[in-house]
Order: structure tokens, then C-alpha cells, then sequence
């Protein structure tokens, strides 16, 4: 059986990357297959853009988010067969046919995804780093991963819409690990294909990477505490991320209490933390080695132990006041209890 693949991209204001994503998937030839882009109301010309490649425009009529914009172009789908990924990803060469491989053989229960390139689209340190942490992140648990990640992600059309799709009054982001967990809990099971691929288009400086951290942390933290999930070891709110940052928070802490105390006894305990993070995290920075050489790896290593925990710690201080900040509101519009 030749399965009719559906790709459905979401768009909001993406003009600076929704034409390269478009042409990267024209470039190669598939009879069975159409492109669906949902605009999710852009202000920015993409949708110029978008009429310029023969591929099915949805238009939603008020701004309402990634999830939205996902279930409506599924929802104006033909396929037997939904591929999921971002306005800034970019298809490789052999993308389909990993995915048409997967096909030929695919269980009714079993949702298929696939992870970002290595090396991104756009040079760069910070662009590298992040592409390497994602890439490593994804990939490290393939037999078993807590979820499955919208930029590469495969369902048959008839689960996604016998599960009514993704939930759209949620979180900003993050709707794809709850679909996924969703899934899980209805009995599904989720393969992970390191050779599935898409190369994103980060163009991340320092202050951009800082900041993802940051927002991505805060709402991880805001949607584990509600799960009660923590300290899973999830995608990239995974273990070596969360002993980076224990690591990270204790020298500060200590380099605090002996300046504070003039005692530099505190300052002891700081190379087993240092020890503890790089054994913990050296499958990584033999990542950040293969991706970019000697250099990269130890710079990448460098920023990943001593910059990037300080923007994880403040998304993760915002995550909890907005998650006790929610559950307050949750309370006082129940009220009390009538006996």
C-alpha cells in the first residue's frame, strides 16, 4: 500500500523562514504527497510568500496558536498519513523516504518522530549548540522516549483525529509532549528514528539562546510540577540538564558562603560537583566534539556548564510563581467546600 502523506506546517509571521522551508520540500518530487501551511493570522507577508509554492493555504480567522493552526491543516488533510514539522525546518533528501520505510511496516498503535540535524541551517556558535543539544537530547532514550516533538512527527490521520488532535488552551508550548503523553496513557507507543531529519533555522545569538532557555524552562517546570514528573528524564529536560543545573546553582552558592564567610573550606566541594557534571553530561560534549571539532566542544562545554544554567534557574524561578500563581486562581474560583 503507497501511503498519501499529508504535511502540515503551522505559520505565524514566519516570512524570514516559511519560503526556505517550502522550496527545501518542492525541491524533491513525491506524487503522494500534498503540503498544507495554516496561517495562524500573520501580519508579517508570509502568506505572499506562501501563494507562491503550490501547496494548500489554511487561513485561521483569529490568532490562536501553534495547536490550532496544527489541528486545522490536519483537519483540511487528504492523507492517510500526517508529517508534522515547523515553518523554520528545512526537509533533507532523504527525509520522505525514511518515513515512507517506516510505512511499509507500521503498527496501528505507533507514532514515528524524528529530531533536528546536528549542524543547523545557519553558521553560528549559538545555532550549533542548540542544534547538538537538541539533536543529543531527543536521540539518547530512542528505544523509550517520554515524547516525540512536532518539527518531525508522524501519525496515521485516523488517530490523530480519533485523539481530537492537539489541546489548544494550554501552555504556549510544550502541546506536543501532551499529546504524546496522552498517547501514551491511551496505549500507544512512540519510535524515535535518529535518521529522521530536519535542519532547523535557529539564527540564535547569545542573548536568543539565553532567553529560549529561559521560556522553555519556565513552562517545563510549570507543566511537570502539574504532572508531578519533575525529574524525568525528558527529552531535553532530561537528567544531565537537571544535574547541570544542581551543579551549576551549588558552586554559586558555595563561592557565596566563602566570600560572605572569608573561610575557603566552601570552596572545596566544587570540583567533585564539576567531576560529577562533566561524567554525567560526557556523552554530550562528545557531541558538541563531532559536530564542531575540539574548539566547539570545549567552548560548548564551557557555556553549557557555566552560562546556560543561570537562564535555566531563572525560567525555572518564573515556572514556579506562575504555577503557584495558577493553582491560587484555580482555588479561589472553586472556593470552599460546602459541608
Amino acid at each position: 500500500m503507497k501511503h498519501f502523506i499529508s504535511i502540515v506546517i503551522p505559520n505565524y509571521n514566519g516570512s524570514r523562514t516559511i519560503g526556505r522551508c517550502l522550496e527545501s520540500i518542492f525541491a524533491f518530487n513525491d506524487d503522494d504527497r500534498e503540503v498544507i501551511v495554516a496561517d495562524d493570522c500573520s501580519e508579517d507577508g508570509s502568506l505572499d510568500i506562501i501563494r507562491k509554492y503550490p501547496c494548500r493555504l489554511v487561513q485561521l480567522e483569529k490568532h490562536a496558536g501553534a495547536s490550532a493552526a496544527r489541528n486545522a491543516g490536519a483537519a483540511n488533510s487528504k492523507g492517510d498519513t500526517l508529517f508534522f514539522i515547523d515553518a523554520d525546518c528545512l526537509l533533507q533528501q532523504d527525509t520522505l523516504p525514511v518515513i515512507r520505510k517506516h510505512l511499509a511496516n507500521w503498527p496501528a498503535n505507533t507514532l514515528i518522530g524524528g529530531t533536528y540535524t546536528p549542524v543547523p541551517h545557519d553558521p553560528g556558535f549559538f545555532s550549533l549548540f542548540q542544534s547538538v543539544f537538541i539533536n543529543y537530547s531527543e536521540t539518547k532514550n530512542r528505544g523509550n522516549p517520554d515524547y516525540l516533538t512536532t518539527h518531525a512527527l508522524v501519525i496515521r490521520a485516523e488517530t490523530f483525529k480519533k485523539l481530537r488532535g492537539f489541546k489548544e488552551k494550554f501552555l504556549p508550548i510544550l502541546e506536543d509532549v501532551e499529546f504524546c503523553h496522552r498517547l501514551r496513557r491511551a496505549g500507544f507507543q512512540l519510535t524515535m528514528d535518529p535518521d529522521l531529519r530536519v535542519q532547523h533555522i535557529f539564527n540564535f545569538s547569545l542573548s536568543r539562546s539565553l532567553r529560549n532557555a529561559a521560556r522553555k524552562t519556565r513552562y517545563w517546570i510549570v507543566y511537570s510540577l502539574e504532572n508531578r514528573d519533575l525529574f524525568a528524564d525528558s527529552g531535553t529536560a532530561s537528567i544531565e540538564l537537571k544535574i547541570n543545573g544542581i551543579a551549576w546553582l551549588g558552586t554559586v552558592l558555595l563561592g557565596i558562603f566563602s566570600l560572605a564567610s572569608g573561610q575557603k573550606g566552601f570552596l572545596m566541594p566544587m570540583p567533585l560537583l564539576w567531576a560529577v557534571d562533566i561524567v554525567v553530561s560526557g556523552h554530550l560534549f562528545r557531541a558538541f566534539h563531532k559536530a564542531g571539532g575540539a574548539l566547539f566542544g570545549l567552548l560548548g562545554g564551557m557555556y553549557y556548564m557555566a552560562v546556560y544554567p543561570a537562564a535555566v534557574w531563572a525560567g525555572a524561578f518564573q515556572g514556579v510563581v506562575q504555577y503557584a500563581t495558577r493553582n491560587r486562581r484555580a482555588d479561589s474560583q472553586t472556593g470552599p467546600v460546602k459541608e
